[in-house]
């Protein structure tokens, strides 16, 4: 059925009601008499719109559409070179790291090293020194033995007395080789 017979046969269907409409005062739009003036306001109203739509609005609307997919597609792209750079960036920063560690731990095996080996030689040395200090000691300690039993807690406390200062470069006082003394003999 042809939009011409279907409007043909409504308007022939309304003019049956429109009869019985006008004399209960029905709805105006309804009104046979008044559909061509109705269509054709229809008509004008369709086409202004459907102008301006797809003159202006469309095209305005499809155009900001198009703007922002591009600027979104630029600053995809713009985000992935950051990215790029960001990572570049970062394997930088862990090679620059790894190398530095490996530098720090070299160096510090090298300088344990020197360092170990200084103690040891100052170890060497201290214990040579302490070894003659220790024979020393007992030698006299041993010529005083013979000389009087009486001089032996003299020689004794003149023996700590020479020990601890050759030890730590300062005389301790009486008293402390005098309670040194006692704690040894218990």
């Amino acid at each position: 059925m042809s939009v011409f017979a279907f409007v043909t046969a409504a308007a022939a269907a309304a003019a049956e009601t429109a009869h019985g409409a006008e004399a209960s005062g029905g709805l105006p739009q309804l009104d046979m008499s008044t559909w061509p003036s109705q269509l054709f306001w229809l008509a004008v109203t369709f086409g202004i719109l459907y102008w301006l739509m797809a003159g202006r609005f469309l095209p305005a609307i499809g155009g900001a559409i198009e703007e922002r997919r591009d600027r979104i597609a630029d600053d995809l792209d713009t985000a992935s070179e950051f990215r790029g750079e960001a990572e570049a960036a970062e394997t930088a920063y862990n090679q620059a790291l790894a190398d530095a560690k490996a530098k720090a731990q070299a160096i510090a095996a090298d300088t344990r090293a020197e360092v170990d080996a200084e103690i040891a030689e100052m170890q060497a040395e201290t214990d040579a020194k302490l070894q003659a200090q220790v024979q020393a000691a007992e030698a006299r300690i041993n010529e005083m033995k013979r000389e009087a039993a009486v001089k032996v807690d003299e020689a004794a406390a003149d023996t700590t007395r020479s020990i601890v200062e050759r030890l730590i470069d300062e005389a301790p006082t009486d008293d402390a080789v005098a309670r040194a003394m006692t704690n040894v003999a218990r």
